[in-house]
This record gives C-alpha cells, sequence and structure tokens, in this order.
C-alpha cells in the first residue's frame, strides 16, 4: 500500500522543476547586481515588495556576495556589525534588519540621483547592444519635434543603413579633417576599432531654432559632451537584465564570437559608468523607454 506522506511522482518532479527554475532566477539576479545592471538598493525594493519573488528567496549571503568588491570576509564582517545572522533570506528579514541593511548601502553604494533641470541638448547612451540605435529611431518616428543627431563613423556601413540617414560613412583622411577644424562636438575611437563623431554645425543651427536635439552616442563621447556643453542632459540606457543584454548581443549576429566576448567586456565597464549620468531609463520596450527619454526635454 503506497505511504500517503510520500507526494506522487508527479509532484516530486513539478516541485523540483520549480526548484531549478527558482534558482536559475536568482542566479540572473545576482548576475544583474553583479553586472550593475541594478542597484543593490533595486533587488531590496523588489523583494520587499514581492514576498513570493525570487529576489525575496535569496539569502542575504548570496546577496552581499553578488555585489562588486564584497568577497566572503568582507561579507562576514557585514553581517556580523549589522547583527544579520548568514541564514536570513532577504525576505525574511525583520524591520530593523531591513532598515540597517539598505542605511549601509546607501553609505558605502549610493544610487545616483537625476541633477534636476532639463535642456534642449539630450545625449542618449548605454552599454553595447542595449538598443539605442532603436529607442533613438524610435524618438525620430514619433516625435519629430526632436531632431536626431546623425554621427560621422569610420566603420562600413551594415546592411540597411543608408549614408546621411544612420551616419555619414567618412574614411580616416576624412575624420582626421573634422577633428582638426573643430567640426566635431565629439569624438571618440569605440571597441578599438572604428571611430564616430557628432558634427557640430546641424546641432548648433537646430538649437538656434529652438529646437530639441538628441545625440545616441557612446560613454566616451557622452563624457566629451558633458565637458563641452555642462547644461546638456545625460540619459543613461540600462538593459532590463544582463542576461537580456547578452541575448541581444548575439542575437544581433553582426560581430563574431571573440567581438562578442570583447564587447561584453566594454559593457561590464560602461554599466559600472551609469552614476555619471543624470537619469537612468531601463529599455524594457522601446516605445515606452523613448517615451520616458522624449519627456526628458525641457
Amino acid at each position: 500500500m503506497p505511504d500517503s506522506r510520500t507526494p506522487p511522482e508527479v509532484d516530486r518532479a513539478a516541485a523540483s522543476r520549480r526548484a531549478v527554475a527558482a534558482r536559475r532566477e536568482r542566479a540572473a539576479l545576482k548576475r544583474d547586481v553583479s553586472t550593475r545592471v541594478i542597484s543593490p538598493q533595486d533587488l531590496l525594493r523588489r523583494a520587499w515588495a514581492e514576498p513570493d519573488s525570487a529576489a525575496a528567496a535569496m539569502r542575504v549571503t548570496e546577496f552581499l556576495t553578488a555585489i562588486p568588491a564584497i568577497g566572503e570576509g568582507k561579507r562576514d564582517r557585514i553581517l556580523a556589525d549589522l547583527q544579520i545572522a548568514p541564514v536570513k533570506k532577504i525576505g525574511g528579514l525583520g524591520v530593523r534588519q531591513r532598515q540597517v541593511l539598505g542605511d549601509y548601502l546607501d553609505r558605502r553604494l549610493p544610487e545616483p540621483k537625476a541633477r534636476g533641470g532639463r535642456s534642449r541638448l539630450i545625449v542618449l547612451a548605454g552599454p553595447t547592444a542595449v538598443g539605442k540605435g532603436t529607442v533613438a529611431a524610435h524618438i525620430k518616428e514619433h516625435h519629430p519635434e526632436i531632431l536626431l543627431s546623425v554621427s560621422a563613423t569610420t566603420r562600413p556601413p551594415r546592411p540597411g543603413e543608408v549614408e546621411g540617414e544612420h551616419y555619414f560613412f567618412v574614411d580616416d583622411g576624412e575624420f582626421d579633417r573634422l577633428v582638426r577644424d573643430g567640426e566635431l562636438l565629439e569624438h571618440a575611437t569605440v571597441h578599438n576599432a572604428y571611430r564616430y563623431g557628432t558634427p557640430r554645425r546641424p546641432i548648433d543651427a537646430a538649437l538656434d531654432e529652438g529646437r530639441t536635439v538628441l545625440l545616441e552616442i557612446d560613454l566616451q563621447g557622452a563624457r566629451q559632451v558633458r565637458a563641452a556643453a555642462p547644461d546638456a542632459t545625460l540619459v543613461f540606457l540600462l538593459p532590463p537584465s544582463w542576461d537580456e543584454l547578452v541575448n541581444r548581443l548575439v542575437g544581433r549576429g553582426t560581430e563574431g564570437a571573440e567581438e562578442r566576448a570583447r564587447r561584453l567586456k566594454t559593457a561590464r565597464v560602461e554599466l559600472a559608468s551609469q552614476g555619471e549620468f543624470d537619469y537612468r531609463v531601463v529599455n524594457d520596450d522601446v516605445s515606452r523607454a523613448a517615451a520616458e527619454v522624449a519627456s526628458l526635454a525641457s
């Protein structure tokens, strides 16, 4: 006679699948924290708002070691100082423990704060494959009042790209001339390969006419624009998760394996720079992200 206390095989199999899925979701969240796609505070807010979520089920030890620069030794000292037991899960922390953990993170790892104020010059940057071009193209189509700047580049056109619409494709000699004559607002070498730059004259003309101008550029260029035009509004575009960023880069199919690995390494560095920006926008839906960026214009 079957033991009524033993769950049927089908129930055990379903429970095993749920456990595996939960572990994978927690692992993905840890990758998001370690790559700075989300802040540690983001994960805590998610855990405490959704008690049944993977974030809430994560042990505090896993959470802390996912944060860059926190190893096991430092983690144990933090927990001892905050009087939090290592066996605790984030969702199971008490009111006092939540407060002291949140305070610790805010002191040691403060989240970027919007600078305030708006400008008619908006700079959109972010890690490779995050979808900057797609969001910028959506803004161009649905917000005609905003001029999308066209960059000059030394890289060859990709399939479907049109001269003067997507980029001005120039050779190295012409790019050198643009730099020498001061005709670029910013310029940079991207991924140790090709050079990109933003022609200055169309931007100045549009701003003089009272229009808003959007620059879709890389991190180096954004820093140059901040130095040249301190009142510009800098927007950092984030992926919804690190795994999604990897999927987008692989799915794009325009780079080989070695180039993809190099770009992902660069993306980690770029994600760490988001604190330099005035606003952060998550590209989880192109139309929503585009509308949020457009709304930041003065």
